[in-house]
């Protein structure tokens, strides 16, 4: 039910706080099952992280999200979302590296098998010499024996154990960051070798296929939010956007949802928020560790907007060494005409986070100018930031102890997030599968739970 001020009231079913990827996985999962689901969101539309906003007639997503074909469970969201044709995947892994004064270099895969789809890609790759190309090649395949799960391998950085095995400064700048950067917002002297293992593995070395790259086509409002929206409504889950939990309160038979200016009765509960969100919440009977939560951190990301009055490049995608730029997009709309939107995506963005946004501006238009000769002397119509200072938990060594499981002391009340124990860095994949596992769980939680939900598991 809802409210005179539209706050919802009433209650039972399971309640799902937070509208982001995991929430709207666990929601979907959990309403084909049959069971009565509310989903909370604080924000004015669902998608979580993967938001757009407007700006002179544009949308525009607050940042550039790319996935990879080995996104199982992110790409069958999609096509539970009915979005998928509003997506771009690659039929092979091939990525232009700009080096400032160089032409493009393309590092892509052959068609063969794995790990030998990309041995001619290292044995080529022209911005390391051959001696670094061949220690490069040695280093992928000690990779394949790194286990991920491994709790020693969390304890030690990629930085250090690419070093120990010969990988030069200039390898790590030019090809090992090129990813780790990208995929766990941390350069690789400063991530986690377990989740930089989990990456290059199954990304791009046990699977020729798996690191193909996908993009959206349309804005990320239209690829999750609105259609999660209707998918929903067809299922006859209840959202409730703009409504933000104060409190979760067990009880002797469900727990009680404190919301502004009400409460909501559910029978169980999925707490699909932001780590930091989610302490605040949890109570303190069902997850005794959550003090401990904030050792997650966060890692920021940047985006720099760029409306050039006239076409700079014919790369759709592109990612750039040894410059303030890094990963480049062309995210012009199909109406666009001759002008060209491109977007510079900064990730482990510490250092951009706070600049202000004409110096940042600027530094990116003589990145740009310098990758891309047209763009000397093409004029900008616009440019703006877009900023994520919370776009990731800080993927460092150690983390992973601190990185909850779904369930919870108290039965009825399970976590998600891509923070949780799902094994994955913090991405869209992560999200989805913790969502789906969420759900999971407590469908068969509930089948079995004790009478009382206010004793807490042993």
């Amino acid at each position: 039910m809802t409210g005179p001020t539209g706050t919802p009231r009433g209650g039972g079913g399971i309640c799902v706080i937070g509208g982001g990827l995991a929430g709207i996985a666990a929601a979907i999962r959990l309403a084909d099952l049959g069971h009565p689901v509310t989903l909370l969101e604080s924000r004015p539309e669902l998608g979580g992280a993967t938001y757009s906003f407007r700006r002179d007639g544009l949308t525009v997503d607050t940042g550039q999200h790319v996935f990879l074909r080995c996104y199982e469970a992110y790409r069958g969201l999609l096509e539970r979302l009915g979005t998928t044709a509003g997506t771009e995947l690659q039929p092979r892994f091939a990525v232009p590296v700009l080096l400032p004064g160089r032409p493009p270099h393309l590092l892509a895969r052959r068609r063969l098998p794995a790990p030998a789809h990309l041995l001619p890609a290292l044995a080529g790759y022209r911005l390391l010499n051959p001696v670094e190309r061949i220690a490069a090649a040695r280093a992928c395949a000690a990779l394949r024996h790194v286990d991920p799960d491994a709790p020693a391998t969390d304890q030690l950085a990629f930085g250090d154990w690419l070093t120990a095995r010969g990988q030069s400064r200039r390898a790590l700048h030019r090809l090992w960051d090129l990813i780790t950067v990208a995929a766990l917002n941390l350069p690789s002297s400063r991530a986690s070798l377990a989740l930089a293992a989990r990456v290059f593995r199954t990304g791009l070395l046990e699977a020729a296929d798996a690191g193909d790259i996908g993009r959206p086509l349309v804005p990320l409002v239209d690829l999750h939010a609105v259609a999660a929206r209707r998918v929903l409504d067809r299922l006859g889950a209840r959202v409730h956007l703009r409504t933000r939990v104060r409190g979760i309160q067990p009880e002797p038979t469900g727990y009680r949802v404190a919301v502004d200016g009400g409460e909501i009765a559910a029978d169980a509960v999925v707490l699909a928020v932001p780590h930091h969100v989610a302490a605040t919440l949890v109570p303190p009977a069902a997850a005794p560790g959550a003090g401990e939560w904030h050792r997650l951190g966060a890692a920021p990301i940047v985006n720099v907007h760029l409306r050039y009055a006239r076409r700079v490049t014919r790369l759709t995608m592109a990612a750039a060494v040894e410059s303030p730029a890094q990963w480049i997009f062309d995210r012009s709309a199909p109406d666009a005409g001759d002008e060209q939107h491109l977007v510079v995506s900064l990730s482990a963005a510490d250092a951009e986070i706070d600049r202000p946004a004409a110096e940042l501006v600027d530094t990116q238009r003589r990145a740009l100018a310098e990758l891309f000769p047209a763009a000397r002397h093409t004029p900008v119509r616009d440019a703006f930031v877009s900023r994520e200072p919370r776009a990731t938990f800080r993927q460092a060594p150690g983390t992973r102890a601190y990185r909850p499981a779904p369930t919870t002391r108290l039965p009825g009340l399970v976590l998600a997030g891509a923070w949780t124990d799902t094994g994955w860095p913090d991405t869209m994949e992560g999200a989805v599968r913790s969502g789906r596992q969420a759900a999971d769980i407590l469908a068969r939680q509930l089948v079995s739970r004790p009478r009382h939900h206010t004793e807490a598991a042993r």
